[in-house]
């Protein structure tokens, strides 16, 4: 796989660590956010992003309008993942404008050929 960044913005510290692990793993880095509030600011800090990983439950700003946001306001082009337990939005998520849908938690055997389909612009939406 080619070196590559990751944004994860999650309020949960646990899902981070995961995501953040699995990551690792791959020779992925990964900046973390857990206050979706700060992304507009933060995502401008970090050079050479690749792809944004976004919980869909999050306070005060929740994933949807994250997208917008991230879509609209910064016309972010690289890859915007939805990242959540809440599976049942998959089809949501897909017509709000996502660019894939991965069901938490990981499953860490299918992780990697995952995130080389994200990387390469394919829409992921494995739920199952």
């Amino acid at each position: 796989m080619r070196s590559a960044r990751a944004v994860a913005v999650d309020d949960d510290p646990k899902s981070l660590r995961v995501l953040v692990e699995a990551l690792a793993l791959l020779g992925i880095s990964c900046t973390t956010i857990q206050d979706p509030t700060i992304v507009i600011n933060t995502l401008g800090t970090i050079e050479d992003v690749d792809v944004v990983f976004v919980d869909l439950e999050m306070p005060e700003l929740d994933g949807f309008t994250l997208l917008k946001i991230l879509k609209e306001e910064l016309s972010i082009e690289y890859p915007i993942v939805a990242h959540s337990v809440h599976t049942n939005e998959v089809n949501h998520a897909r017509q709000l404008g996502f660019d894939g849908f991965l069901g938490k938690p990981l499953r860490l055997n299918q992780f990697h050929d995952q995130l080389d389909r994200i990387l390469s612009g394919e829409g992921v939406w494995d739920v199952d």
